[in-house]
């Protein structure tokens, strides 16, 4: 029987679309019926049968949220529908199932659009690829290590990295901006992106739901099915809403005697807007931020984001690029051997002021050491060799002179960062280095300020001049400097503690813990698997454009909820209101089972229209 059941309504859903136009014509005929050529038979076949087309998918819901011991919305039409036809009300029982039909078309059709953004990604991701050898293959069979041939015009099929040739590669899928950027041998490249112009070999790193792209589609889905708080209030207000309307229509007939406006009652009680409204809204915004390289991770966190009034930053990587050079030098008396040493044991890590003092150096002869540490906030420890900050030199006891404190205040007073090298208890080199800020910050943290945000406070481990002066181009409130990762972990803990809305924004692993435990954790597109994974937003161009957008349509997307609700509910007491006490002659009767649908439909109708605006919103 279950069986049989569950057949049947997958052809109901199949064949949605028909049955409602099927139910209009029906009412058009009887209507045609009635006025034009006076037969009233035709009238009620028409509405007899056009009230059961719409009744039966209604039906077959309410008896299904029975089954788990919900009162549904479909149980409240249900019951109004039997009414209506019991005391032949045909005309009433036909409007009120081919609207409430004709609303779910609505629907339906508003959330498909409003998730179109995910489709688009979704068709977007690739199915086959090229072996090196140019045979093509399934995506399922490529797997790590596979070396692929992406030829223009194709996609790049999994994240990997370029080992031979060059060419230009569209990565709209994975930042929403369409622009060509320059690959050669040894950059990445990511699933999704097209291959414009040239041809590349590239070897597999990430395949699958692994790549940066499938992480993408499965963060946005899980995100659109992730309720807001506006969600969650809804569900508990219809959980008691909708038994509270039977109890008030049960009085009504009991006490007037008058089933049909009890029916009524039932009928434009649905609480229909106030169902559909806020969903539109959250997925049409989550959508909407998808489509432009903003991953939000669902209704709650656009809720949190959009309360924020306190942003800390990460300095290198996320208000600069962390693409650091080398801009000063300082040689006191260091051998070619020493240069060496300092660049073997920097080429070990990937911290973007060692990757600055590897590539300044260039070619070396390798030295192997017996025993290698990285201290936290300090720099590393390569047998007798130090390479690291002040920091590391004071709790070594290095000696610094006169001159050489001289030369490392003029480095940071212009803003770069400084990596001392000490080796035979002496320091004997002082590299300069500096880091572009990424463009457009200042603007960006401008409108931030503009869109609401009062306070703006940067999280470094590096220096305390170096991080002000960059503080001091960008506007930034506060610095608080030569902090390790547990250090940033504790501010972030404490201003969260004293009652302040926290949004960290950072890149890196030893970003994850601050990221966390902020109210909303924002990750760079361009930084570390860890930081993303961690991370409640992910700005996919590593842009600060991209956060203004993020942060007003956060503000949008919530306010466009609430007016939602307030819609929603304002003209639910409006026809409750007009309906009990017309029908007890306190007041003139305007408003009945036909015109009351028509209203209740039309507000539906109104919210889907306001929550389909923020597809198109975009931050000036």
């Amino acid at each position: 029987m279950a069986k049989i059941t569950l057949n049947f309504q997958k052809r109901l859903q199949q064949h949605s679309n028909h049955l409602v136009i099927l139910s209009a014509i029906l009412i058009v005929l009887g209507y045609l019926g009635k006025y034009g050529v006076n037969q009233i038979w035709i009238w009620n076949s028409t509405m007899i049968i056009a009230s059961i087309i719409g009744f039966i998918p209604v039906a077959i819901h309410a008896y299904q949220a029975i089954k788990v011991k919900q009162i549904s919305i479909d149980l409240l039409v249900s019951i109004a529908v039997i009414g209506a036809l019991f005391i032949g009300e045909y005309e009433e029982s036909a409007i009120v199932t081919f609207l409430f039909a004709f609303g779910g078309f609505l629907e339906k059709k508003t959330l498909e659009k409003t998730r179109s953004s995910i489709k688009e990604l979704t068709n977007m991701a690739p199915s086959t690829a090229l072996s090196a050898d140019g045979e093509e293959m399934d995506i399922d069979e490529v797997e790590i290590g596979d070396k692929l041939l992406v030829k223009t015009g194709r996609q790049v099929p999994v994240d990997g990295r370029i080992y031979q040739g060059s060419g230009y590669v569209n990565e709209a899928s994975i930042t929403g901006e369409s622009r060509e950027i320059r690959k050669e041998a040894g950059t990445k490249v990511f699933a999704g992106s097209i291959l414009e112009n040239g041809t590349i070999y590239v070897e597999a790193e990430k395949v699958g739901e692994d790549t940066t792209f499938g992480k993408i589609i499965e963060l946005v889905e899980e995100a659109q099915d992730t309720k807001s708080p506006a969600e969650k209030f809804i569900d508990r207000f219809a959980k008691y809403y909708t038994p509270a309307v039977l109890v008030i229509a049960a009085i009504t007939w009991v006490f007037s005697y008058n089933l049909e406006l009890a029916i009524t009652i039932l009928v434009l009680g649905c609480p229909g807007a106030l169902v559909i409204g806020a969903p539109v809204s959250n997925v049409a915004g989550i959508g909407n931020g998808a489509k432009r390289g903003v991953l939000i991770k669902g209704g709650d966190v656009m809720n949190t984001f959009s309360h924020i009034d306190t942003l800390l930053f990460d300095k290198t990587g996320t208000l600069t690029k962390g693409n650091t050079e080398v801009v000063v030098v300082k040689n006191y008396g260091a051998s070619k051997e020493l240069i060496d040493a300092v660049a073997s044991a920097e080429n070990e890590s990937d911290h973007p002021l060692a990757t600055a003092v590897v590539r300044m150096i260039g070619k070396f002869n390798p030295i192997k050491f017996e025993k290698t540490d990285v201290v936290k906030g300090q720099g590393i420890i390569a047998d007798n060799l130090l390479i690291g900050n002040e920091k590391m030199m004071v709790v070594n006891h290095i000696t610094i002179s006169p001159e050489q404190k001289q030369d490392i205040t003029e480095i940071t007073d212009s803003g770069a960062s400084v990596v001392l090298v000490a080796a035979d208890n002496r320091l004997q080199l002082i590299y300069g280095i500096a880091d572009e800020i990424r463009s457009g910050v200042k603007e960006s943290l401008e409108e931030l300020r503009h869109e609401g945000i009062s306070r703006m406070i940067m999280l470094t481990g590096d220096n305390e001049t170096t991080a002000k002066a960059v503080a001091t181009q960008l506007g930034i409130d506060e610095v608080r400097a030569n902090l390790m990762p547990e250090e940033k972990a504790e501010v972030v803990k404490s201003l969260k503690n004293s009652g302040k809305k926290i949004a960290f924004i950072g890149d890196g692993v030893n970003d994850s813990p601050s990221l966390a435990l902020a109210n909303i954790g924002i990750a760079m597109g361009s930084g570390t698997d860890t930081a993303i994974e961690t991370s409640d937003i992910v700005l996919m161009k590593s842009s600060f454009d991209e956060l203004v957008h993020a942060y007003g349509l956060s503000k949008r997307t919530v306010a466009n909820m609430t007016q939602n609700i307030v819609i929603a509910i304002v003209v639910v007491l409006f026809l409750l209101a007009s309906l009990i006490l017309g029908g007890t002659g306190l007041v003139p009767s305007f408003v009945n089972m036909g015109t009351g649908m028509f209203v209740h439909e039309a507000s539906i109708l109104i919210v889907i229209v306001n929550g389909m605006r923020l597809i198109r919103y975009r931050e000036k």
